[in-house]
């Protein structure tokens, strides 16, 4: 939709203009912030306390009068802080709507509202400060360039994916012979560094510092480089002194090029054995045969396929549109979505064992990098909802009812739960934007102009 037109700007970035018994005054005081003055001339405010006054009047009940049949003036005086508080929060809210109206101003949050002054007999003024949706043009949308890759599910990737439907199953048998390369082992160690333990030089590796029953991969690269090849042709029960170097870019920084030396007790020496694949473990997958559980891997790998070539389809298409789009932003809706996007990265940190400690030392990185993909979402989520406007594409009833259901199921809870706490948290505009965002995302797609590539080729 192409940017409204909005009134000559008055003098020192200003705008005023006269409507129904409202005068406004809107100043910039940044791009996306407003200061704007309202007066609301006194026949309007007169008119509002008597229309409150009356209506008071017909459900007043006083001492010695039947309800509704009290004189005016004894109303008045029994409830002035009620009809002057009715008559406040009635005007403020018309007069202000009335003004965005007028000023063709699109608000965005909540406005900051100060009465300067209210009263019979005098003119209601008052200033309202908020933030609003940015303007810009919007850019053509249609025929947006897509790269897109040639890919299809072949044998090679049914076999890779049937292989780890297999290493769920494995075991680990125990043997009575010494480590070869590739065995698993179980171990108790304790380390050290210069003499002393690791902890007094990396207090964070508290794990590198000592271990009960720690199974280990006997592998090249696996653990420290170098532990685990000088395990090989030791027996259960046997002791054993491994030193290694720490790599420059070890994971304990502190540690980096230093020199450890473990004291490794071998528990248990265990063979994995992967299970043969044949009908009876096919069955166990939910198929009858092995050529069933093939058929239904590849089903799963092609839906897969194709969900990861939509998703990168719409990453370009928002990416192509951010880039013909220059504006400002609104302050408050950024910061709100930064916060939202540093939680998930925290919680994704924490869920793969990052510890707190480390997260506190990287919070400004971790909060730029948040702050930066916070602008782009909520500038994508403004001119995807310009688009919307002009192709007219909504969220419908049906749409949003079965959203709600699937959400239920997601966090496994009733609907009417999922209902009670969107309504209690007002989320049903952010269901209804997901899914006007993804209707406009399919059209764009729709209208995309594809080019395919070879796998692996730059996009």
């Amino acid at each position: 939709m192409a940017p409204r037109k909005r009134p000559a700007p008055a003098a020192r970035g200003a705008s005023a203009s006269k409507g129904l018994n409202v005068n406004v005054t809107v100043e910039n005081l940044a791009p996306c912030k407003k200061l704007m003055r309202v007066e609301l001339e006194t026949e309007k405010v007169d008119g509002a306390f008597e229309e409150v006054t009356r209506e008071f009047q017909k459900h007043a009940r006083l001492p010695g009068f039947r309800a509704g049949k009290a004189p005016r003036h004894l109303v008045m005086k029994a409830f002035t802080a009620q009809i002057d508080d009715e008559v406040r929060r009635k005007l403020l809210s018309e007069s202000f709507r009335e003004a965005l109206r007028e000023q063709q101003l699109d608000l965005v949050g909540r406005p900051e509202i100060e009465e300067t002054q209210f009263g019979r007999g005098q003119p209601l003024q008052f200033t309202a400060t908020f933030e609003t949706a940015p303007e810009f043009e919007l850019p053509d949308y249609k025929g947006l360039p897509v790269r897109r890759e040639v890919r299809i599910v072949t044998p090679e990737d049914v076999e890779r994916a049937v292989g780890i439907l297999l290493e769920q199953r494995v075991t680990y048998v125990d043997v009575a012979r010494p480590v070869a390369t590739g065995d698993f082992v179980v171990v108790n160690y304790q380390g050290t560094c210069d003499g002393k333990p690791i902890t007094e030089i990396a207090p964070t590796a508290r794990g590198l510092t000592e271990k009960k029953d720690f199974w280990l991969h006997v592998a090249e690269g696996s653990f420290i480089p170098g532990f685990t090849e000088q395990l090989v042709g030791a027996s259960a029960g046997e002791k054993r002194t491994v030193t290694v170097q720490y790599p420059a870019d070890f994971v304990a920084s502190q540690l980096a090029g230093l020199t450890g030396v473990y004291e490794v007790e071998i528990v248990q020496v265990k063979e994995k054995q992967t299970p043969e694949l044949n009908d009876a473990l096919a069955q166990a997958y939910g198929a009858e045969t092995v050529e069933q559980l093939r058929a239904g891997v590849q089903r799963d790998l092609e839906n897969e396929l194709q969900h990861k070539q939509k998703r990168d389809t719409r990453d370009q298409l928002v990416r192509e549109l951010l880039n013909r789009v220059t504006c400002e932003l609104p302050e408050s809706v950024v910061l709100s979505e930064t916060k939202n996007v540093v939680y998930d990265i925290v919680r994704e940190n924490q869920e793969r064992g990052v510890s707190r400690e480390s997260i506190d030392q990287n919070k400004e990185q971790i909060f730029a990098v948040a702050n930066n993909s916070a602008k782009d979402r909520v500038k994508a989520s403004f001119v995807l909802g310009r688009i919307a406007a002009k192709e007219g594409i909504k969220a419908e009833r049906d749409e949003v009812a079965r959203r709600v259901v699937l959400l239920a199921e997601r966090y496994q809870i009733k609907p009417e739960q999922m209902i009670k706490q969107l309504q209690e948290r007002n989320g049903f505009a952010e269901v209804e934007e997901q899914i006007i965002s993804g209707k406009v995302l399919d059209y764009l797609e729709e209208h995309a102009r594809f080019e395919e590539i070879l796998p692996g080729a730059p996009k």
